[in-house]
């Protein structure tokens, strides 16, 4: 007889660190009616060859918070499990040859001491100290993180499962998943030895999470955009010298990461551990004739160790005792890269009641944290911190095979990479085009990428520096610089266009439209042929998106939101629609394209493309009307803050509309001089201003709360608690003066010399000539005229708490007239 369960709550698939940390925190919530299925041994794929280097270093917020939460955890599990744990706490020192370089690492300490960590910043001399093997006299700096380290990754895994059956969860080795099915509302998760029904089912496989997701296609999933990376790394055989100096030292030496070259390099027992992220990089399994096997348990690539040549002479050279003792092992294993290198941990984007938790290349470091951010996906629906960075629906359709292996490999090569405001990485381009692209490019047209859509950052003129290495710098200042201003002054002077493909928008009809969106959002509905902004809350009240709302009819409306919010927001009402059908939700984003036409000037270039549209209409009004003889819904509003209307049409309309606009006299402006606008009026961003850590009170949004109206929305009853209680943190818009470089995002705020809160954006107003920053503080903070301090790059500069209004035009008497 088996000893498979019939039933679960929760069944994970793979039994990678991940996987095993994700069972241990379902069981910590109470949730110890779960199963783990491993294929083979616990470890078997990318954890067992896992280096386990655990640092808390991170540019992103919520990567550091996974990586801070993990490590901390670990350096008490042994005991809390009773489990033997080699966990080294060995510190670590980061190189820097530049002086972007310096500043990357003063961004991330100030990020790490608002979290509660404690990174210094060194000297060539300060970083001897700590390494006296390693030669200096070529370096700027670096940086020291006292807590980083190593641990045993199999130690770690076994000591999460040990404390996971504990508490009553149950481990099934040798047990592979072979398939799984849908029937009614609980998943059928299959294996050999029988049939598992479950609530809710967690691809943790790892590199096999491609293969894994596959199952779920025919229940609305999608293709997993995930590669599989040959990671490669030696160990020397003992070094006398260094086995001399830990003995008399009584500790390791700590990890060097010269992340200009791009190695890690760490002491391994009395020998070292030399780990390169090359850019010659090789990925594996990804043709027809290098098919992935059915299991690579416990296995290993061949040695190539001649890819990695460069990477170990500069590593000899910077500390010369690694070339006294010869290579005692190489491990050369698979590891998943997600195309942008971050995990993919959170809902499976199309699939109910699905969750993926895979891609991690950190997965050691992450593992901890990264079983609390599933747990509380699964228990709660919703998690701590924001996870947006990490969260698999940031990929949508343009995440193809090509797309993910070509960025995929860019990421690896580039693993330390600095990721500067003005530079975008070329590989994985041309996915999603505008249907003015050809016209945008002709006029000069920079682009970035936003969700895949090509968009015009900027537009050059002739003998302006587009190179690629022109926007390798923290500076505002660049050759898109005077451009942006210009741009600028053409919306505030006269008229402007901005090609804007890839609005996120989605139809939503049908008998009670209107009362059911007015139980999701926290706010009111516009009238009919109006709009406004809905705002929809967590259980917590804490914000999770922001719609564009407008209304057709009674029960018609259009949804509006961000480029990178298309899966995301769609799920987001997707799952709350009513189980009779009554409503009807269609994602229209692929068939339609926006130009937003701004400027004093703008109403008198719609006056000679259109007849039929009524321009005394006021802000905020919808209507549909045609211009240049193409028919188009043409809202009164303007991300820019001037007079101006969006006009929404037709994919195949939009070439012969942007002619007609452009020949009317309007200036093509790009998305540094719209952010630099809204900048100004006080406008939001989506994931940057508007995140989920934070209130809709605390995000000063409480104009779109209505308390008093019948429906009970999510997280109402916490912003009744919450505004009875009074918001502990408030949003701020600031100006920041003598600062070379804008704010950037998580830059942390200071007053009396202690961190007080976060910057969420930034960036320079040329119509108010200042620079500013957005911002959540401490409440008591929150005054116009307090003068409060924002790190960036190390220096601290004045930021000076405004009025709670736009900075430009703070009566909105343009955008109005």
């Amino acid at each position: 007889m088996s000893d498979i369960p019939s039933t679960a709550r929760v069944v994970i698939i793979g039994g990678g660190v991940v996987g095993v940390s994700t069972l241990y925190h379902l069981a910590k919530e109470g949730w110890s009616d779960c199963v783990l299925l491993e294929k083979n041994e616990l470890t078997a794929g990318s954890t067992w060859h896992a280096a386990g280097n655990c640092p808390n270093f991170a540019g992103s917020w919520a990567v550091m918070n996974m990586q801070r939460h993990g490590l901390k955890m670990y350096r008490t599990l042994g005991d809390d499990m009773d489990y033997p744990i080699n966990y080294h706490v060995s510190g670590s020192i980061r190189l820097a040859h530049t002086k972007e370089r310096m500043q990357e690492f003063a961004h991330v300490a100030s990020m790490a001491r608002a979290q509660g960590l404690e990174m210094t910043m060194c000297s060539p001399q300060e970083l001897k100290a700590h390494h006296p093997f390693m030669e200096t006299h070529d370096l700027l700096g670096g940086l020291w993180d006292p807590l980083d380290g190593d641990i045993d990754p199999a130690q770690l895994t076994q000591a999460l499962a040990k404390g996971a059956r504990d508490l009553g969860a149950k481990i099934l080795r040798f047990t592979p998943a072979i398939g799984v099915d849908r029937q009614g509302d609980e998943w059928v998760v299959k294996t050999e030895k029988g049939d598992i029904r479950c609530e809710k089912v967690v691809n943790a496989a790892g590199y096999y999470a491609q293969r894994i997701g596959e199952w779920f296609r025919p229940f609305g999933g999608r293709r997993v955009p995930a590669v599989v990376m040959s990671h490669q790394y030696f160990l020397t055989e003992e070094i006398p010298d260094l086995a001399a100096w830990t003995a008399e030292a009584g500790h390791k030496l700590p990890i060097v990461r010269d992340v200009d070259i791009s190695y890690y390099l760490r002491q391994d027992k009395n020998g070292l551990n030399l780990g390169p992220y090359e850019r010659n990089c090789r990925a594996h399994w990804v043709t027809p004739e290098d098919p992935m096997p059915d299991d690579f348990s416990f296995q290993l690539y061949p040695d190539d160790l001649d890819r990695l040549e460069f990477y170990i002479e500069d590593a000899m050279a910077r500390v010369p005792i690694l070339g006294e003792a010869g290579v005692g092992r190489v491990i050369n294993g698979p590891i998943p890269y997600a195309p942008d290198g971050l995990p993919q941990i959170g809902p499976m984007p199309g699939v109910a009641n699905a969750y993926e938790a895979h891609s991690f290349t950190f997965g050691i470091a992450q593992g901890g944290g990264a079983g609390k951010v599933m747990a509380e996906w699964i228990v709660h629906g919703e998690t701590e911190w924001d996870m947006w960075d990490c969260d698999p629906r940031r990929y949508t359709a343009h995440a193809d095979h090509e797309f993910t292996l070509a960025k995929a490999m860019e990421t690896y090569g580039h693993e330390y990479a600095m990721h500067f405001p003005h530079h975008e990485w070329p590989a994985g381009r041309g996915k999603k085009l505008s249907p003015v692209h050809d016209k945008i490019l002709a006029a000069g047209a920079q682009l970035g990428v936003y969700n895949g859509w090509e968009r015009a950052n900027w537009f050059a003129r002739e003998g302006d520096d587009t190179s690629e290495a022109a926007t390798e710098t923290w500076d505002r200042e660049g050759p898109w610089a005077q451009r942006v201003r210009e741009e600028v002054a053409a919306v505030r002077d006269g008229v402007g266009v901005l090609d804007l493909c890839g609005f996120s928008r989605f139809g939503l009809n049908g008998d009670g439209a209107a009362e059911w969106l007015r139980g999701r959002i926290c706010g009111a509905l516009p009238k009919v042929g109006r709009m406004t902004l809905g705002y929809f809350a967590d259980t917590r009240g804490h914000l999770l998106t922001e719609m564009s709302i407008l209304r057709h009819g009674d029960d018609q409306f259009t949804l509006i939101t961000a480029a990178a919010a298309q899966w995301h927001d769609f799920e987001l009402l997707q799952r709350a629609l009513p189980a009779d059908g009554s409503l009807t939700l269609v994602d229209r984003t692929e068939e339609m394209s926006t130009l937003i036409v701004c400027g004093p000037k703008s109403r008198e270039l719609f006056e000679s493309l259109s007849d039929d549209a009524d321009l005394s209409l006021s802000w905020l009004s919808v209507q549909s009307a045609t211009v240049a003889g193409k028919p188009v819904m043409l809202p009164r509003v303007c991300f820019a803050g001037e007079l101006g209307w969006e006009i929404h049409a037709a994919i195949s309309d939009m070439p012969e509309i942007y002619d007609a606009v452009m020949a009317a006299g309007a200036v093509p402006f790009g998305m540094y001089a719209l952010d630099s606008m809204r900048l100004e009026k006080g406008y939001r961003t989506w994931k940057g201003d508007l995140s989920s850590e934070y209130t809709m009170l605390e995000a000063g949004l409480e104009r779109f709360v209505k308390l008093d109206k019948p429906q009970d929305y999510p997280g109402k009853v916490a912003l009744l608690n919450e505004k009875q209680q009074g918001r502990k943190r408030a949003f701020v818009s600031m100006v920041v003066e003598g600062n070379p470089q804008d704010a950037r995002s998580m830059s942390t705020l200071l007053h009396d010399g202690g961190p007080v809160g976060e910057v969420t954006s930034g960036g320079y107003g040329y119509r108010v000539d200042a620079s500013i920053a957005f911002g959540i503080v401490r409440a008591d903070l929150a005054v116009p005229g307090t003068e409060l301090a924002v790190e960036i790059f190390g220096e601290a500069y004045k930021a000076v708490v405004q009025e709670e209004q736009p900075l430009w035009d703070p009566q909105n008497e343009r955008i109005r007239a």
